[in-house]
């Protein structure tokens, strides 16, 4: 059962939902754009958010500044960057030693952004990067990126883009795409979580 909390990211009181369930492995999941109403009750965010709970993890999933109880206000991507980092060391405060982390679209690039650093994580994970609506040029070397999903029929995270980026990200990790779905996944969420699982805990 998921309880709200708040966590401090550079001053600002950030609102997330935090389920117990191990106390060595969590899962740190970032919403999509803010300025286009994404927040943590996204059904995305919700299915990656379940795949992990199913599988037993310690899960955080949390509004960025500005948006639902959170403090502050929208950023650039910069100050969310912040968040993720603040989130992420919440997890580590509390004693877990294995952490995740998972986006959906604006949340893969700021997290890609925010943590590259292959000592806090354990495995990255991205849900459509939006890679025709945000510039990933600068994104490069992500060693624990295991996971990229994409929909056939997403115009914000194109099959053929996402192809030619993710090599700089990391060429070792594994591309899914999902047939039929779009950038938004409505109807494909059990699909999600299925492809979710089946790579990372078979």
């Amino acid at each position: 059962m998921e309880e709200k909390i708040m966590f401090v990211s550079q001053g600002h009181e950030i609102e997330g939902l935090l389920e117990k369930n191990s106390k060595t492995k969590g899962a740190v999941v970032s919403h999509p754009h803010p300025l286009y109403g994404g927040n943590m009750h996204n059904n995305v965010v919700e299915a990656i958010t379940r795949v992990y709970q199913k599988k037993g993890y310690t899960t955080l999933r949390f509004n960025f500044r500005g948006i639902g109880k959170s403090q502050g206000a929208y950023a650039d991507g910069v100050g969310e960057q912040d968040d993720v980092r603040a989130a992420v060391s919440f997890l580590k405060d509390s004693g877990l030693t294995t952490i995740d982390l998972a986006g959906y679209s604006f949340g893969t690039w700021v997290n890609a952004l925010a943590i590259r650093d292959a000592q806090i994580l354990q495995t990255m994970i991205m849900v459509s990067p939006p890679v025709a609506f945000i510039d990933f040029t600068s994104i490069s070397n992500l060693e624990r990126l295991k996971l990229i999903i994409t929909g056939s029929r997403d115009d914000i995270a194109p099959v053929e883009m996402v192809k030619k980026a993710y090599p700089k990200w990391n060429p070792a990790a594994r591309l899914e795409v999902i047939e039929g779905a779009d950038h938004f996944y409505w109807g494909y969420e059990d699909k999600l979580e299925a492809v979710i699982a089946a790579n990372l805990f078979q």
